[in-house]
């Protein structure tokens, strides 16, 4: 008799053990899935513009002037020129409208920008400055010949030297949206307005990232295509410059 209530108890308690384990695989099928793991319908794939070991698909942006450019521990270190260094896309054609990229930067030396991303919208080209003109302002050069210190965009950012921020800058028909972290720090119509670059920052297109005087770091360059609904959305204005980046 003994024997059988031994052998019964065994079953029961094996029957118990898988039924919660049942369980538990059931909660984590069903869990929901946070933000960053979640796949949003039909989003095209973020395509990476760099592969962490080599400046393959880059080059050295002849400026004159510029400081060496290298691949040091996974990132692109932009040494302190002369006045300005940089990188210039040279693969395959990019998208100039309807798009997204985005960038890993820190300002490592320097009190200047340590990021200025310069792209193509349609024909014309822009740049997101970030950190310059002392270190902090934060805007588009150029609209309607005014650059990112003197227009409508112009507003200012504090910055830690040696800390990541991932910044981002969103195309479209109806403008153009660009975010420090969480933080969208721009949100601008191109309506109507005259887009340009400054002169001396014609040896990044047709997409390149420069500083001025700084010595930073990149990482995690990538670009996307938007979708349909994603083009057509209407522009969201910059957050209060009160804000901090999260």
């Amino acid at each position: 008799m003994q024997r059988l209530n031994d052998s019964w108890s065994v079953r029961s308690l094996s029957r118990i053990a898988l039924l919660v384990f049942g369980f538990a695989i059931v909660a984590v099928c069903l869990s929901p899935m946070s933000a960053d793991e979640k796949p949003a319908a039909n989003d095209p794939a973020w395509k990476s513009m760099f592969d962490g070991k080599t400046l393959k698909n880059w080059k050295s942006s002849n400026f004159g002037g510029e400081g060496k450019v290298s691949v040091e521990e996974g990132m692109i270190v932009l040494n302190q020129g002369s006045d300005m260094t940089g990188i210039t896309w040279t693969g395959e054609a990019l998208p100039k409208m309807n798009y997204e990229v985005s960038v890993m930067a820190q300002r490592i030396e320097g009190n200047d920008f340590f990021c200025g991303m310069t792209c193509e919208i349609n024909d014309d080209a822009c740049s997101l400055i970030i950190g310059g003109w002392g270190g902090g302002i934060v805007g588009i050069s150029s609209l309607d010949g005014l650059d990112a210190a003197n227009n409508e965009t112009a507003r200012y950012e504090s910055f830690e030297p040696g800390q990541w921020y991932k910044i981002r800058l969103r195309v479209t028909e109806a403008g153009l949206m660009a975010w420090i972290d969480n933080k969208q720090v721009v949100g601008v119509s191109t309506k109507g307005k005259k887009i340009s670059i400054r002169a001396e920052v014609e040896s990044s297109r047709p997409f390149g990232i420069s500083t001025y005087a700084t010595m930073a770091g990149l990482k995690e360059i990538k670009i996307r295509k938007l979708t349909a609904e994603e083009a057509k959305a209407p522009l969201t204005p910059a957050d209060d410059n009160k804000k901090k980046n999260k």
